[in-house]
Formats: C-alpha cells, structure tokens, sequence
C-alpha cells in the first residue's frame, strides 16, 4: 500500500468503517461555503474539517467582539478587534493539514443580492444565522446552480436545521435493520439442485451438524411445496408443521432429539420460508416515478433505475436482484463456501442482466452505452433494496401562505407532542419578520423586553392566519422567552445544531444514510426534537 494511502486509512480508521472508501473520496472532493462563522457555523465546519473534506471558505464580515470569546471557541482574546473569518480559518485549519481553506471577509447579505455566481465554485452551502428573506434567495440561487443547501441556526435555547436542494438520490441508506433476501421459497436452479446432493439420511453425525441451515430450509420447503400444490406455508398450523418437517430429520437417542445448532438456526429463521422480504414501498416508488422515463438529461440514478424497471419485468420477474452475501451459519468451511459461491454466481448473472438493459437504457438517450461503470452498476444491484430518493420544497413554497402545508400546520399546533416546537418555528420566522421591520432581533437590549412581547405575538399570531392554520394561539411563555433570548447564541446549543449539521451534510455529500427531509426544531428547555414538514 502506498504509505501516504495507508497514513490516511490509520487517520480516518473510523469513518473509513462507517462509509467506505468511496464515500471518504466524495468528503475528500467536496468544497463547502459556510456563511457566518459564529459558534453554529464553527462547530459545523470544525466537524467537517476534521472528517477530511477538500476545502472550505468562510463569509462573514465581523470582527471579533468581547460576546464571540464566550461562545465561540475558536477566538481568543488577541482576536479582539480583528477579522473574525481570518482567525477561525487559520484554526481551523490546524485541525487538519489536508485542508485548505480561506475566507471572504464581506456581508453574506452582499454576495447572496450582488454577486449570486460566487456560490456556484461550491459543492455545498451551509448558511448560519441567516434571517428568513435572505435564505429565501440563497435557496434560489443554490437550486439554480445545482449546489446543496444546509440551514443552520441556534438562537437562545432554540435550535434550527434543514436541506433545500431539488432532489437527494441515495443508494446505501444503511437502514437499521438489514433484508436478507435468501430466496428459500424460491430457489433458482442451481441453488435447488445443490441443496438435492445433500442427503441428511446418509450424512454422519459431524457432517449432519454442520448443514447450513439455508440447505434445511430449501430442502424443507421443497418438501412442503411438494405435497401442498407449490404453495407456501400460510397459518398458525401449517407454520407448525413446517417446522416439524425439519424436527423429523434431527438424530435422536432413545428418542430423545440431540442438540444441534443448525437445526436450531432453521427453526428460528423458518419464518424467511413463507415471510420472504418484499421490495419496499420506496423502491416501487422510484422504479414507477416519473423521473424513470428518462431522456438525455437524466442522470447515471434514473438510467439505473430504468434499467431495474426493465430487469423485473423480464429476467427478475418481479424479484430484485440478488445481493449475493450470507449471514453467518453454522456450516462446514467447505459447505459455506459453496453456498456463498452460488449466491455470488447469481448475483453476478443479475449483474450482467441490469447491464444489458443500462446498456440498451444508454443507447435510446443516445447516450454512451459504457457511460455508466461497471462499479457503479454493480453497487446500485447490490443496494438495491436500500434505494432512496428525497424531494426538498423549496422555502418559498414554505413560508408563503398559499402553498404553506396549512394541515401539517395546523396539527402540529394542536398536537399536545409538537405544540411547543411548532410555536417555535413560527416564532423563529416572526423575530426575522421583527428584524425586518425594526432592524434588530426582539428583547436585544433588556430594557425592549417588555415592550417587544406583544409586537413579536402580534408577528407570529399573523404567520399562523396567513397560513390558513386556523385559530390555533402562541402561548405568552414562549414569546416571552423567544425576546429573552435576545438573538443570543449559547454554545451548548450551537454545538448540538453544528453536531447535526454536519452529520446531515455527510449524508448529502456521501449520499449514505437518508438525510432529514424536513425542518429540525431542537429545543434545548425542554430537551425535545421535532421535524416538520410544511
């Protein structure tokens, strides 16, 4: 191995784990913006450095004040006075030595209404602090250029997050609970008739031991099949005598049946007979969406998908293709490795039939045929039950009454779970709407309290009517302590808020796991989350 490969496999063991050389290599390549450098921006960006990306640039006009040596550990006293973009660049930059990085010192507001085609040299945008209007043209810009947006904020003890980009495709979405698809009551051929050269009545008591259980259970529903007209087992009764077949054929001593552990694992993965997976509402989602009748814009994601839509209507019958991986069993060294070859064979022979379709998929586009590599069509098959795609609204469509989700809203509201978060989320909107009008966020100065409580109910009473939301009220504790907070970004809460960011953007980036596909409310007083969707 190349030493500088192996330096960084040792520096990036654990990520390495997680997503893969693959996904390492999209962080590795990717150029982030980050818009405000106060803690919440910070404590994103210091993530994101630290897992490896290629560089990032700082916007933020600021200098450093005595309030940023409280919040922001990335500032220091002799920092006072001088460009804060500066300092926390040349920190953060000895966090990582394989990152480059620098900064604009000038106003976010400056570049997102006068200079728009800046944020088109990034991969990813990730905006902090940034009041409602001006996230509403960042947006714009961000989806004209095909540039990933990620909002984040932290103010008082309220956080904020959400994506905005057209469409998020995913492949590996690493679900919690994995689907083994083994094809017991359904063997292909040579998986049949391997399973038939295993005679358990000949087989001596080492070897009869060390059947894998998959070959019990296609022989046992080969049987089954058999004598009830190719049907699978389909109640309580019929599950029961399933299982007896397989408790027929363990060794037993003066009829007493002796312990064997693969027969023990047949028993317990029986239910995979008459209960194998089916392919996901998601999948059937996206081999049936619009975006699968694709043209010569389509992307490499939509032109597999095509050709899977091909694959199951003609050699998949229905079926996905074979991931061609076991889960562990007990079984000979021998008769493991001949399982897991076969599985492998048929997963390449489904290789080779989504080939030809990508292959003839590419050809009606008047695309490349060989355009799309042999790689990648070998992992979209392989994660092909994991598939994922996530549609954004746009924030227009959010916060505008007329397309607001005005039921969503409505419920959340009046949802005793979501209530309080949800009324944080129409007061974070109702202090920019304050800040738009007054030129300062509410309860700033102490003395403003007071008399900023009925303004600010007044704002977030009319959000909630613009919205068609019906009669549901703010409580009077909440606005009260959205004008306490002042604007005010604590770092406990801008390192919670920075810790999500930035997990989120590594899934935009990598294109693992499903990121969020709606808007984070954290709140901090009473320790909850929501995610809403309006």
């Amino acid at each position: 191995m190349d030493p500088a490969q192996f330096d960084k496999s040792k520096k990036y063991d654990r990520q390495l784990r997680i997503w893969g050389a693959h996904g390492q290599s999209a962080l590795e390549s990717t150029r982030i913006c980050l818009l405000h450098c106060s803690p919440t921006g910070s404590e994103t960006l210091k993530n994101l450095v630290l897992g490896g990306i290629a560089s990032f640039t700082i916007v933020d006009h600021g200098v450093v004040e005595a309030a940023d040596l409280g919040n922001n550990f990335f500032l220091e006293s002799s920092h006072l006075g001088h460009s804060r973009a500066q300092h926390v660049t040349e920190l953060l930059k000895e966090l990582n030595e394989s990152v480059t990085g620098s900064y604009v010192q000038e106003s976010p507001q400056e570049l997102i209404q006068n200079q728009p085609s800046f944020f088109s040299n990034f991969d990813l945008v990730i905006a902090t602090q940034l009041e409602e209007a001006l996230s509403i043209k960042l947006d714009k810009i961000c989806r004209k250029f095909g540039v990933k947006l990620l909002l984040a904020r932290s103010y008082g003890l309220v956080g904020y997050l959400r994506a905005s980009l057209s469409e998020h495709k995913v492949i590996e979405s690493k679900p919690d609970n994995k689907v083994e698809d083994l094809r017991f009551h359904q063997p292909w051929t040579e998986l049949q008739d391997f399973a038939d050269t295993i005679d358990l009545a000949s087989a001596d008591d080492i070897m009869h031991k060390h059947i894998p259980y998959a070959i019990l259970l296609i022989k046992a529903a080969h049987e089954w099949q058999t004598s009830h007209s190719g049907k699978l087992p389909s109640s309580s009764a019929h599950r029961s005598a399933f299982k007896g077949i397989i408790k027929s054929w363990q060794r037993q001593i003066d009829g007493i049946p002796i312990e064997e552990e693969n027969f023990s694992e047949a028993l317990s993965n029986a239910s995979k007979v008459w209960a194998p997976p089916r392919m996901s509402s998601e999948v059937k989602a996206i081999v049936e969406d619009e975006a699968a009748s694709v043209s010569k814009k389509s992307d490499n994601y939509w032109v597999l998908a095509a050709a899977l839509k091909r694959y199951l209507a003609n050699e998949g019958n229905g079926q996905l293709p074979i991931e061609g991986s076991l889960p562990d069993m007990t079984a000979t060294t021998a008769l493991y490795l001949d399982l897991q070859r076969i599985y492998r064979e048929q997963a390449d022979r489904d290789i080779a039939a989504v080939t030809k379709h990508v292959q003839k998929v590419l050809s009606s586009i008047s695309k490349d045929p060989g355009s799309i590599s042999a790689s990648e069509i070998r992992m979209f098959c392989k994660h092909v039950r994991c598939l994922r795609v996530v549609r954004y609204r746009t924030l227009e469509e959010e916060f505008t009454g007329a397309s607001c989700k005005s039921d969503a809203l409505r419920q959340a509201l009046t949802a005793e779970d979501t209530v309080t978060n949800a009324s944080l989320y129409i007061l974070l909107r109702a202090v920019d709407q304050f800040y738009s009008k007054h030129h300062r966020y509410p309860g700033l100065y102490d003395q403003e309290v007071d008399g900023d409580v009925p303004a600010l109910k007044h704002i977030a009473t009319s959000i909630v009517q613009d919205s068609s939301s019906g009669p549901a009220s703010i409580s009077d504790d909440l606005v009260g302590e959205m004008c306490r907070f002042g604007a005010g970004e604590l770092h406990c809460v801008a390192a919670v808020i920075g810790g999500m960011a930035s997990q989120e953007a590594i899934k935009l980036i990598t294109k693992q796991f499903v990121p969020t596909s709606g808007t984070v409310i954290y709140n901090a007083m009473n320790s909850t989350m929501s995610v809403f969707r309006f």
